[in-house]
């Protein structure tokens, strides 16, 4: 059987009314916005949180945490803890209680710009990027290490994407070797990149207070940044199963008397290093970070702390990570769940996808994930534009990719409005009666298409004539020409020229001036 030729037809009006409607819309016109509440996905009933939260309370009082600091066992056994013959910390129960009583809430993880504050709290939901991956990847598969550069373009494309609201660490610059310039100069790099909320990550003390000592330059004073800290610690202060990392736990307590929010973030696997049993895991991961909320709270009750279980998961096959699978979303959203239990501010991670390049594996497993951590009522979501081969790789173009997806999983957040208006009787009975037998000019459509509906920025929607007219392109070409763009002629200047060259004088900044300004 033979076809008929697709023909390429001329632009209409329609089109020019589509380009048109392209374009970027006001604030208050935006279908989706940061910090929607979600919480519409419960893989947990009440009675499974309950269950959950005991085993986590028997399993800090029963079995408790080893290797704790010499300044840690101080701080926590002053708060109540003990410590058991066999140097274990052994957390009873009215004390996490306690905590739990006094925590913070309602913080605000600020922004350099006040646009970009988040307010993560009740179920709110953010996303963001995190990670520390070693390589990054072309559209091609192409891998090769990351460098500072890198890790400073991808802070620059997230400064103009619009779903994704935070940019924490993605990559580790492996071309600065030396552990205090690299702990300093991905900090710098973060900072400089986007005016949105920075994460970073320390391995000593000492890194951690030189960077208090540029982010106090930029602030404007050491008072100022402690008014509006914009950068938060990801902090892994436990490894698991039930053990403290030493260094962490020392950049703890200098995060938390410097200031600085923190992420409390135990990352066990599943099968590897918490149980193979999902419920086991998860279990696990809330009573390490339970400890850490008690740590926290001993050094200065109510500072910022947010909730970070990220349940990672196994294939039980191999045992390497698989951070693209539906045991993962599970695990993520059932993280929300026991966040919104305690009314903390949660945080969790999706969208680590197996897949090594940005293809339709990668796009199914974020999608899934997404949709349902996204709507588990977990406040803060890591991990959710660009990685890939399961924290490995980091892709430029998936960033962009991804930030398509992100908008459309916002947007079963958002959900369908149902009100007498949104009923559309009298709509549909004008057009019944008296309209031309379809909605597509009428006055609700027109209203609504701004408000109601979402609209990708490089997936594609073109009828086949328009698509094969324009090039016929896939969505990797696509997103990788709008990365060129963005990197072509986005270079943020918040910071300024003075006070960059202050912190060059004191620092061994690795990052060229001019990779920061725009060619000719």
């Amino acid at each position: 059987m033979t076809h008929a030729p697709i023909v390429a037809r001329r632009p209409s009006g329609r089109d020019a009314r589509r380009a048109e409607r392209s374009g970027p819309l006001p604030d208050h016109l935006r279908p989706v916005r940061p910090g929607m509440p979600s919480g519409r996905y419960h893989p947990l009933s009440d009675a499974d949180v309950q269950l959950i939260h005991q085993t986590a309370l028997r399993l800090l009082s029963e079995v408790g945490l080893a290797d704790a600091t010499e300044s840690g066992v101080e701080i926590m056994t002053k708060a109540g803890a003990t410590l058991s013959p066999q140097g274990r910390l052994l957390f009873p129960k009215s004390l996490v209680e306690d905590t739990l009583a006094k925590a913070g809430r309602n913080f605000v993880l600020h922004g350099q710009d006040p646009k970009h504050d988040l307010e993560p709290w009740g179920k709110r939901a953010y996303f963001g990027t995190a990670g520390a991956a070693v390589n990054m990847v072309d559209v091609n598969g192409k891998y090769r290490h990351s460098t500072i550069q890198d890790l400073y373009d991808i802070g620059r494309i997230v400064d103009v994407m619009d779903h994704i609201h935070f940019f924490q660490r993605a990559v580790v610059p492996r071309d600065i070797p030396d552990p205090f310039e690299m702990d300093f100069n991905t900090c710098y790099a973060a900072v400089m990149s986007t005016t949105k909320h920075v994460g970073s990550s320390w391995v000593m003390p000492e890194q951690l207070a030189a960077s208090f000592e540029m982010l106090h330059l930029i602030a404007g004073g050491e008072q100022q940044w402690r008014e509006r800290p914009f950068v938060s610690q990801s902090n892994c202060f436990v490894v698991p199963p039930m053990k403290f990392a030493a260094d962490a736990c020392k950049c703890l307590e200098g995060a938390v008397r410097g200031g600085m929010p923190v992420l409390l973030l135990s990352a066990g696997q599943a099968g590897a290093t918490a149980p193979a049993a999902l419920a086991g895991a998860l279990a696990q991961e809330v009573a390490e970070v339970l400890a850490g909320l008690v740590y926290v709270n001993a050094i200065k009750p109510g500072h910022p702390a947010i909730f970070g279980t990220w349940c990672f998961v196994s294939d039980l096959r191999t045992g390497a990570m698989s951070g693209g699978s539906p045991e993962q979303a599970l695990l993520s959203s059932a993280a929300g769940q026991m966040a919104n239990f305690y009314q903390l501010t949660g945080g969790t991670a999706s969208g680590m996808t197996d897949s090594k390049i940005p293809d339709e594996q990668a796009g199914a497993e974020k999608a899934l994930n997404h949709a349902l951590v996204g709507n588990s009522g977990i406040n803060m979501i890591y991990e959710s534009a660009g990685m890939h081969a399961s924290l490995l790789g980091y892709s430029l173009e998936s960033l962009v990719i991804d930030n398509d997806i992100i908008g459309a999983a916002q947007r079963t957040i958002k959900g369908i409005e149902v009100s007498e208006e949104r009923l559309s009787f009298e709509t549909i009975k004008d057009v019944c009666l008296n309209g031309p037998g379809h909605f597509l000019g009428s006055d609700q459509t027109l209203q609504l298409m701004q408000t109601e509906y979402l609209y990708p920025a490089v997936g594609d929607r073109r009828s086949p004539n328009e698509w094969i007219e324009q090039g016929s392109t896939n969505i990797a070409e696509r997103a990788a020409r709008k990365v060129t763009e963005i990197l072509a002629t986005h270079f943020p200047g918040h910071v300024p020229e003075a006070i960059d060259a202050e912190i060059r004088r004191r620092f061994p900044v690795r990052l060229p001036r001019a990779a920061m300004k725009a060619k000719g």
